[in-house]
């Protein structure tokens, strides 16, 4: 039975990583002795070590140890072993592209469908749904394939947020984002703000945390749906 954790960041304004999650991932990963960490999309290109170094501080706090998985010389049986998985956030091109390589897009998925809690930030967020293809990241590698885990029946917008009333940038916003993907697309969007997550269990998906999310179909006008709301429907 799937037992995930979608959340939009790592770090929400003016606290610390991983510190607005905390008291959720204490009984969220409450059976885990230690937890794998995929340091892979590397934010701000820093070094898988010092990646991994971020997120074991965060966990130290709830008493789980983390231990980065570039440091197996058998990736794909560090995986299958694993009691627990997070994949954090950075590079979504850059964290794709090195789970193809490494041959472990089938292996990552069969340890989450086997049941074991499985944590993604941001880029880890993005490679739950059908496809990257709504990653707010520049594409700096070219994976083999944009098709991600399918472990929800849709995509992820993380970080999302809409236009500022009275800015005066001029680029595109998200919602135009994400009408040129529907152009070429047909997966549903769930644009995920900041502070935001999604808890699976099984079949079940929930938006959880203090803000709305916005869903965007194709040809349709996007609409909010309200924390507590159950996402199973879109399939």
């Amino acid at each position: 039975m799937k037992k995930i954790l979608i959340a939009s960041t790592s770090t929400t304004y003016g606290t610390s990583y991983l510190e607005y999650l905390l008291v959720e991932l204490s009984d969220f990963f409450k059976s885990v002795d230690y937890i794998l960490f995929v340091p892979y999309a590397r934010p701000s290109g820093i070094s898988h070590d010092t990646y991994t170094r971020i997120a074991q501080n965060a966990f130290q706090k709830i008493g789980k140890k983390v231990v980065g998985l570039h440091k197996f010389k058998d990736p794909k049986k560090a995986v299958a072993d694993a009691q627990g998985v997070f994949v954090g956030g950075g590079n979504s091109f850059v964290l794709l592209n090195a789970l193809y390589k490494l041959d472990l897009m089938q292996p990552l998925k069969a340890a989450i469908l086997s049941g074991i809690p499985y944590l993604g930030t941001s880029a880890g967020s993005n490679i739950c749904g059908q496809t990257i293809g709504t990653s707010n990241d520049m594409p700096i590698v070219y994976p083999p394939s944009f098709k991600a885990l399918e472990l929800i029946p849709f995509n992820i917008n993380p970080h999302y947020l809409e236009p500022l009333k009275d800015s005066r940038h001029m680029g595109e916003s998200r919602v135009t984002r994400i009408k040129e993907f529907h152009f070429f697309n047909n997966h549903d969007v769930l644009g995920l703000r900041e502070g935001s997550y999604l808890k699976i269990h099984g079949d079940k998906i929930k938006l959880k945390g203090p803000f709305k999310a916005c869903v965007f179909k194709k040809d349709s006008l996007p609409y909010e749906i309200e924390p507590g709301t159950d996402l199973s429907r879109f399939k």
